[in-house]
C-alpha cells in the first residue's frame, strides 16, 4: 500500500497554504449564507467559476442557511434525492431546480 506522496519543503508549504485558503473561502462563504449576504441562487452561480465554492458540500451550504438547521437540511436533501456526500459541483439541473425553488 502507497503512504502518502513525498513532497519537498516548499511543495508542502504551498499545499498547505492552499487548503488553508480553501477553509477560508468556505467558512466565509457560509457566513455570508448566514448573514443573508449571499443567497442560495448566486452561491450556485458562484460555484461554476469558482472551484472552492464547487467543491463545498451540499449539506453544509444548507445547514448554513438562515432558519434552516440540520434535521430541515438532510430531510429536504432525502425528499429531493440528494446524497449527504454530494457537493455543489455535482448537482444535478433538477436538483438545483428544486433546491432553488424551496430555498431560493
Amino acid at each position: 500500500m502507497l503512504g502518502p506522496p513525498q513532497l519537498s519543503d516548499e511543495e508542502r508549504r504551498r499545499a498547505l497554504a492552499k487548503a488553508a485558503e480553501a477553509r477560508r473561502v468556505r467558512a466565509d462563504v457560509k457566513e455570508q449564507l448566514k448573514a443573508g449576504a449571499l443567497d442560495l441562487v448566486d452561491l450556485l452561480d458562484r460555484a461554476a467559476d469558482d472551484q472552492i465554492v464547487a467543491k463545498m458540500k451540499v449539506l453544509a451550504v444548507l445547514e448554513s442557511l438562515p432558519r434552516v438547521g440540520k434535521v430541515k437540511a438532510r430531510r429536504t436533501m432525502d425528499e429531493i434525492g440528494i446524497s449527504e456526500s454530494r457537493r455543489l459541483r455535482g448537482l444535478g439541473s433538477q436538483q438545483r431546480a428544486e433546491l432553488l425553488a424551496r430555498f431560493g
